[in-house]
């Protein structure tokens, strides 16, 4: 959904009441186990944890002034949306969570490369995306990334 904001605060104080409460018990999930060292920011009409210029000084490439993207969410018109690139990158991880999510979730799991559309809130795996936060460490995503940018360098 779009709004007029900057802050995540305000963004989470526009969401419609029904959506509240999932997106800030997602947040909270994420603030206490993302790995340490990530920044919470509001970017591109979502919530975004990102590897800030202290870790990473190279910043994001597509925008070099910002921190690296690592994690998303988003509350959009027919889902909230979980963003995370760890799914598209770690064929391990991402295998362990639809193995998981089937085991959890009454309805087959709806995503895209790196997203994850979570349609009904009561079926929100809140445990299991706790413990995807923990499956890929800031270091090992740097290095996934950095292998990313030179093959895309590469390519052109």
């Amino acid at each position: 959904m779009k709004y007029d904001i900057t802050t995540v605060e305000d963004y989470l104080a526009a969401l419609p009441a029904s959506r509240r409460e999932s997106m800030n018990r997602l947040r909270s999930i994420f603030l206490a186990n993302l790995p340490e060292g990530l920044v919470e920011t509001f970017r591109y009409g979502m919530i975004s944890y990102e590897i800030p210029h202290e870790i990473y000084p190279a910043g994001y490439n597509v925008n070099p002034k910002i921190g690296v993207p690592f994690l998303s969410l988003a509350s959009q018109k027919n889902f909230i949306g979980v963003y995370y690139v760890g799914l598209m990158v770690k064929p391990d991880v991402l295998k362990w969570f639809e193995d998981s999510y089937a085991k959890v979730v009454p309805t087959k799991i709806d995503r895209g490369k790196s997203c994850i559309r979570l349609k009904k809130q009561a079926d929100i795996p809140y445990d299991l995306i706790k413990e995807l936060c923990g499956k890929l460490s800031i270091e090992d995503y740097l290095v996934i990334y950095e292998k990313w940018k030179i093959t895309k360098k590469n390519n052109k």
